[in-house]
């Protein structure tokens, strides 16, 4: 899980790609219906499980840590994709204000913890500290050092509580991150996803593998452990970390009652009206079929 793994493995890939003419075509990819089915039958479970957890008051919280680029925001999307909002929801933090600035690091993140029945997924969480805030030098070395200090305990203080914790980290290599970045670069629809500060992360690669490693020696407890999902192949990243959260959790499939459709009650003379007196959206669909 260490930082020089990761970089081993991007120049390794970059060599990869130069032996194979800089075609940049990824090798031993799961093939896309392949992925497809088993997705589609891993989200069935995803939907059981949320139910578990609606009917038995559990609370799941799921952080998704890892490198600018390496899949975590298109994971979260297929694991939320048939839930249920009112149960699973996404907490993305921004950037904490003046105020909570001067709040214990934690208390931001606390408020965001589900309650009985719910399912909260970090898409980056309180491990900002270890990670953007340390390299850029956002954080004090006191702060950090307090940080790493109090994070297992806090951590310890959730799962005693009954909260199932599970804590995900998705490694890219630095030549997997920069070829995205690029494409990202050249598709105006997917721009948005770039910020000076993912630039940035490339002359910085080493610094955050140092960050992440530190990080890794403090907070890898027995209570909440960190799970790598190795993320060179994004299709293959995002069934292996649903299977394995699926896996850690001892869910059951809850019997709903049987659904049927009552018969609509004979007209009772209501009459629909006028369609010319509301405001309507005009018809765009029709311009595309003449």
């Amino acid at each position: 899980m260490g930082g020089k793994k990761d970089a081993g493995a991007g120049k390794k890939d970059a060599g990869a790609g130069k032996k194979n003419g800089g075609s940049g075509k990824k090798q031993g990819r799961l093939p896309r219906q392949v992925y497809e089915a088993e997705l589609y039958r891993l989200q069935a479970e995803l939907v059981k499980l949320q139910e578990w957890v609606r009917v038995e008051g559990a609370r799941l919280v799921v952080l998704f840590e890892g490198r600018d680029a390496a899949g975590k925001g298109s994971t979260i999307k297929r694991v939320t994709e048939y839930l249920n909002p009112r149960v699973a929801r996404i907490a993305a933090l921004p950037v904490p204000g003046e105020r909570q600035r001067t709040q214990w690091y934690f208390q931001r993140y606390v408020e965001h913890l589900p309650a009985a029945g719910e399912i909260v997924l970090f898409d980056r969480s309180w491990y900002n500290r270890a990670g953007v805030e340390r390299v850029m030098g956002f954080c004090t070395p006191e702060e950090y050092t307090r940080f790493l200090h109090q994070c297992p305990v806090f951590e310890r203080l959730l799962v005693e509580d009954g909260i199932l914790l599970r804590k995900y980290w998705f490694s890219v290599s630095d030549a997997e991150q920069e070829r995205r970045f690029r494409s990202r670069l050249q598709d105006p629809m997917r721009r948005w996803k770039l910020s000076p500060m993912d630039m940035e992360s490339i002359t910085r690669w080493e610094d955050y593998s140092r960050a992440k490693d530190e990080m890794l020696v403090h907070t890898d407890v027995l209570e909440a452990p960190w799970y790598e999902v190795e993320s060179e192949d994004k299709r293959s990243a995002r069934i292996n970390m649903i299977a394995h959260l699926l896996s850690s959790i001892p869910y059951y499939e809850v019997q709903r009652p049987p659904l049927t459709l009552p018969p609509r009650p004979p007209s009772s003379g209501y009459q629909r009206l006028p369609r010319n007196e509301r405001n309507r959206v005009p018809d765009h669909a029709a311009t595309l079929k003449r």
